[in-house]
């Protein structure tokens, strides 16, 4: 990071007529790695690519996930075990009815009645637990769908491809050396600037500046600070100050040196 001494400064100078050393750099820089440990499928970027939030950019094997997510569903799906277990219970309570009508004519005795009762109950807990089984498979099919997902990397955010580091057919691992891309997100730009400390509190939050990339970049670009560091640093005597660029369509690179003029 750049300190940013000032230029173009002379006797009774302003903070409005100084330029200070800054460097426009990404947002953030992120490497994706695999959340689980499988052949790479495919990969569907190459460096320099634009992508968006959500964009798939990786894909990993995934045959037997896939087949495990078709059988949780067809068993989430099934209803045969519900229509039996509720056509017992519709039987069970007929007879049940019936029961009652005949005791109290004593066509039958209290036993029957009683063992028609507990017909009806054992049918009507025989429904329950089909349908606690249905609601388990339910739960089943939306975990198995969790871990197919986990085989398809969508991009965090709307950013450009640093680098790609993995290929088709090799293995995409969860520890942290072996990354199988790398992107930044560029807009908005970070523009990074250290301060000397006798300018601290004449550069606040929300105050105006503009940012001039070296050549061949060139130009002039209005802006705002967003940060101001509530910490200096005691050693070098410095404090840092962050401006917010926007660069919707990325016309801008990110790692260039740039100067500022505070308004």
């Amino acid at each position: 990071m750049l300190i940013g001494t000032g230029t173009l400064v002379c006797a009774g100078s302003t903070l409005a007529q100084s330029e200070y050393d800054c460097m426009i750099e990404a947002r953030q820089n992120v490497e994706i790695r695999s959340p689980v440990e499988a052949m790479i499928e495919s990969v569907r970027v190459k460096r320099g690519d634009s992508v968006t939030k959500g964009q798939i950019l990786v894909t990993l094997e995934s045959g037997p996930e896939r087949a495990s997510f078709a059988l949780a569903q067809s068993r989430a799906r099934a209803v045969g075990e519900i229509k039996a277990a509720e056509a017992r219970v519709d039987i069970t309570l007929k007879k049940l009815k019936r029961a009652e009508e005949l005791v109290k004519q004593n066509f039958i005795s209290v036993n029957a009645r009683e063992e028609a009762e507990a017909e009806h109950k054992l049918a009507s807990e025989e429904l329950r637990r089909a349908q606690e089984n249905q609601q388990i498979a339910r739960h089943e099919a939306k975990r198995a769908s969790e871990v197919l997902a986990m085989r398809t990397i969508r991009s965090p955010f709307t950013g450009v491809v640093v680098e790609v580091l993995l290929k088709p057919g090799e293995f995409g691992a969860i520890t942290f050396k072996d990354p199988i891309l790398k992107l930044a997100e560029i807009d908005p730009l970070h523009v990074e600037v250290i301060l000397p400390v006798s300018l601290y509190g004449r550069v606040t939050p929300k105050q105006r500046a503009t940012v001039m990339p070296e050549q061949p970049v060139g130009g002039r670009y209005d802006t705002v600070v967003k940060i101001v560091d509530k910490v200096v640093d005691a050693a070098s005597g410095t404090f840092g100050v962050r401006l917010e660029l926007p660069n919707k369509n990325f016309e801008l690179p990110a790692g260039v040196r740039c100067k500022v003029q505070f308004r």
